[in-house]
C-alpha cells in the first residue's frame, strides 16, 4: 500500500495553509499514490492471471460469437483454428484453448460476468480492450458478414468494455475493410488474417484496394492529408505490439498484433504513393 504521497501531501499542506491545507495536501497524495500504483502495475508487466483470464475470455468469447447463429460453421471452427495457429498453441495450452471456446458455446455461458472479469484483468485499458474486440470481430466476419444474433452479442461486448454503439460501429468498418484488404491483397479467403509474413503485392492498388486502405485507417478520400498522416499514426500507436505487450497483451498474441501493424503500413503506403505524400 503506498501512504507517503498521502504523508509528504497533508505535511506541506499543513504547512502552507494548516487544517484545510492538510487535508487539501492529503486528497493531492491519495491521487499520487493510486496513479503510482496503477503505473507501477503497468511497469511490472501483466500477471500470469491476467494473461489467462485474457486467453480464455478471448476463446470463449469466440465460441459464443460462433454459436450464435445456432450451429458452428466450418468457417468460424477454421478462424478459431487459424487463431490457435497464429498464437502456436500445441499441447496443454491449445487443449485449454479449444476447452474456453466449447464453454463459449454452451447455452448458459456467462457472457456478461466473463467480460466483466477481462475488463478488470486488464485495468479498462483501452488499445488492449479494443483489441480483443476486434479479435472477436474475426469471428464475427468469419462467413463473410455479420448476422443480426452475432451484431446483438458484438452489441452487448462493446457495452461492457465501455464503447458506444458509434464507436463500434467504426471499429466494425475498420475489420470489414482489413477482411477486404487482406483477400485483394493475397487473393485468398480471409480466415481471420494470418498472412504468415507474406509481402504485399506492389503493384499500384485497384480503385477497390484503396478504398480498403483509407477505410482500415478510419479517413475517408475526402479527408485531408494531415488528417490521414495523423490516423495513421494513431492506429498504429494503438496496435503497437511492445505497448500492447505492456499493457497486458500475452506473448501468444504477440504476432498478431504485428500482423495488424503490417496492414496498417500497407495501407498507409498505398494512400501515401496515390496522393503524393512526402
Amino acid at each position: 500500500m503506498r501512504i507517503w504521497g498521502k504523508v509528504l501531501g497533508a505535511f506541506f499542506g499543513f504547512l502552507l495553509g494548516n487544517i484545510f491545507g492538510a487535508l487539501l495536501g492529503l486528497w493531492i497524495g491519495h491521487r499520487f499514490d493510486r496513479g503510482m500504483g496503477i503505473r507501477g502495475a503497468f511497469q511490472r508487466g501483466p500477471s500470469q492471471q491476467q494473461q489467462a483470464v485474457f486467453f480464455h475470455a478471448t476463446f470463449a468469447v469466440m465460441g459464443h460469437i460462433a454459436k450464435a447463429s445456432g450451429q458452428v460453421t466450418e468457417q468460424e471452427i477454421r478462424v478459431a483454428s487459424n487463431l490457435m495457429d497464429r498464437m502456436r498453441l500445441v499441447g496443454d495450452q491449445r487443449a485449454r484453448a479449444q476447452e474456453s471456446f466449447r464453454l463459449g458455446k454452451e447455452t448458459e455461458f456467462p457472457l456478461r460476468e466473463t467480460l466483466a472479469e477481462f475488463r478488470r484483468a486488464s485495468l479498462g485499458q483501452r488499445d488492449i480492450l479494443r483489441f480483443f474486440l476486434e479479435v472477436q470481430l474475426q469471428a464475427a466476419f468469419a462467413d463473410g458478414k455479420v448476422e443480426d444474433n452475432e451484431r446483438a452479442i458484438l452489441h452487448t461486448i462493446a457495452d461492457e468494455l465501455g464503447f458506444s454503439r458509434i464507436e463500434l460501429a467504426r471499429i466494425l468498418a475498420m475489420a470489414e475493410a482489413q477482411m477486404n484488404f487482406f483477400n485483394r491483397a493475397h487473393g485468398g479467403h480471409y480466415q481471420g488474417g494470418g498472412h504468415g509474413g507474406q509481402q504485399y503485392r506492389q503493384e499500384a492498388p485497384s480503385a477497390d484496394r484503396l478504398k480498403d486502405a483509407y477505410q482500415l485507417l478510419g479517413v475517408s478520400e475526402s479527408d485531408s492529408d494531415q488528417d490521414i498522416k495523423r490516423a495513421y499514426r494513431k492506429e498504429m500507436s494503438k496496435h503497437h505490439p511492445d505497448k500492447l505487450a505492456a499493457k497486458g497483451l500475452p506473448p501468444e498474441m504477440m504476432e498478431m498484433a504485428k500482423e495488424k501493424t503490417q496492414e496498417i503500413q500497407q495501407a498507409w503506403e498505398w494512400i501515401r504513393e496515390a496522393r503524393g505524400i512526402r
